[in-house]
């Protein structure tokens, strides 16, 4: 009985979730996702005929995918509750023996994921490798050169003023690039050469932004540094999480590909920062 109230709180936290999000979008996914919210509470409907009792929805879920929704688009919201769906249909499965009312929401709920996945269609999705571009291309670039730098100069503000620089110019360097190269492909996909540009200079400058800062605040270059690395770290989980929801690729190799690529060429750049230092006899 407590799964089952369980499953009661979560089918009516998903009624007002799905309401929330029908107000953030264009009018035809508006009209589906309010229908999806009206099933939801007939399923609530339902479980209260067997449970006997009235449960209040959970408003820190609520609150929190509408806060998902504003920071990381519709589409991943979306996902990511289609994922705790596909757990209640297990769960469902198990309970259908003793409670057959829940044949009916099982069929429901395989009716949303298709809705669903047939709805999603927003702009930045069409983008994603364009923000790949720019983020990991300032991460390889700028941690690889932040980290020779830091070995080589070992003074803060030189590091972060020459990251700051080189990643300002890598950003509108990387920005014409991409829409070179959509304009070359134009007509071929859905993304268009100004905005692809944009999405990636902007995921490129928010990148060196996060990089750079710790060496324009602090005094000591190594703590600078393991700061700026640990800042990649977080870059690297959050955008690779957000791609492996929206994309459903598998996070933890995606993660490690990212990881082991930027850090790769970090490692490279503090054997060549040391080798600078040694060879030119750089003091400052």
């Amino acid at each position: 009985m407590k799964e089952i109230l369980d499953f009661q709180k979560n089918e009516i936290t998903e009624y007002h979730v799905y309401r929330k999000l029908s107000k953030r979008t264009n009018k035809k996914n508006a009209e589906i996702l309010l229908a999806i919210a009206e099933d939801e509470k007939s399923h609530y409907e339902k479980l209260k005929n067997i449970t006997g009792k009235d449960v209040k929805p959970s408003y820190i879920r609520i609150f929190w995918y509408s806060l998902l929704s504003v920071l990381f688009g519709l589409t991943f919201t979306l996902k990511l509750m289609e994922n705790n769906e596909k757990k209640a249909e297990r769960a469902y499965e198990r309970l259908e023996k003793e409670y057959p009312e829940v044949v009916h929401i099982l069929k429901d709920e395989e009716k949303h994921e298709e809705e669903l996945l047939n709805m999603l269609d927003e702009e930045r999705l069409n983008y994603v490798s364009s923000m790949v571009l720019g983020l990991n291309d300032a991460l390889v670039e700028l941690t690889g050169a932040l980290a020779g730098l830091t070995f080589a100069f070992q003074n803060t503000k030189i590091v972060g003023l020459s990251g700051l620089i080189t990643g300002i110019a890598a950003a509108f360097s990387m920005a014409a690039s991409e829409y070179l190269s959509q304009r070359a492909e134009e007509g071929s996909g859905e993304s268009k050469p100004l905005k692809a540009a944009i999405y990636t200079g902007i995921a490129y400058i928010i990148t060196v932004a996060v990089l750079v800062a710790p060496f324009l605040i602090l005094k000591n270059p190594f703590l600078s540094l393991v700061l700026t690395l640990t800042g990649a770290v977080l870059i690297v989980l959050l955008f690779t999480f957000f791609v492996s929801v929206v994309k459903e690729k598998d996070f933890a190799k995606y993660f490690l590909e990212m990881f082991l690529l930027s850090f790769g060429v970090a490692g490279f750049s503090f054997l060549v920062g040391i080798l600078a230092r040694k060879i030119f006899g750089i003091e400052i």
